[in-house]
């Protein structure tokens, strides 16, 4: 019986991924930390700037830092230097530490009238949300990076959370280090994660000299 060949059918839906940068999502540059934190200044806007130190610090995913309590922050009133949270993906604590500027971002937010009765840190301007979606501290990225002439395509949630954590993988070395405060069970997916390979491992051996 002969072979019958069907036409080939091309498909007229435009790629999903057509356009965009693909991969891991870049992490900021401390200048560009730096100028979106004075355009937040600039604007006074306090919910977005204690949002931006905190993701900033705590390396979190989207999904935690979004649903952070005052509770977790804060003791007695004061803001606490070292924070511990479950992380919704693993189960599993992972710890980390806030800084000087960012506990006193912080505590000004905490004690301005839009946090009266607020559970969560970071309330949504949507009054049938208690707290941010993730992909609501999605957009706000995207507003941010924008802000400083980016290319939001470049640039994520994830790029937040790999931002601090790259800074110290490239001052250190210690991968180790890196994985226990991004709360990852093994390595190589620290590994993965920075996106380290063997040209980022001689660099880094290049600054050593014993």
């Amino acid at each position: 019986m002969p072979s019958v060949q069907l036409a080939a059918i091309t498909s007229k839906h435009r790629a999903w991924n057509k356009g965009r940068i693909i991969g891991q999502k870049r992490p900021l540059l401390p200048k560009q930390v730096w100028g979106i934190r004075a355009r937040l200044e600039l604007a006074d806007n306090l919910r977005d700037l204690a949002l931006f130190n905190v993701a900033i610090d705590s390396k979190l995913r989207g999904c935690d830092l979004a649903k952070l309590a005052v509770a977790d922050l804060v003791r007695d009133d004061r803001v606490r230097e070292r924070v511990s949270v479950i992380q919704s993906k693993i189960k599993r604590p992972v710890q980390f530490e806030l800084s000087e500027n960012t506990r006193e971002t912080v505590t000004s937010w905490i004690k301005s009238p839009e946090m009266i009765g607020c559970r969560f840190m970071f309330p949504s301007r949507f009054h049938d949300r208690l707290q941010i979606s993730t992909r609501q501290y999605g957009r706000l990225v995207q507003d941010w990076v924008r802000s400083i002439n980016l290319d939001p395509s470049g640039y994520s949630t994830h790029s937040l959370r790999r931002t601090k954590a790259a800074e110290i993988y490239w001052k250190t070395g210690n991968l180790r280090a890196v994985q226990l405060l991004l709360g990852h069970t093994k390595v190589h997916s620290t590994v993965r994660y920075l996106g380290v390979d063997l040209e980022d491992v001689l660099s880094i051996a290049e600054r050593i000299d014993i």
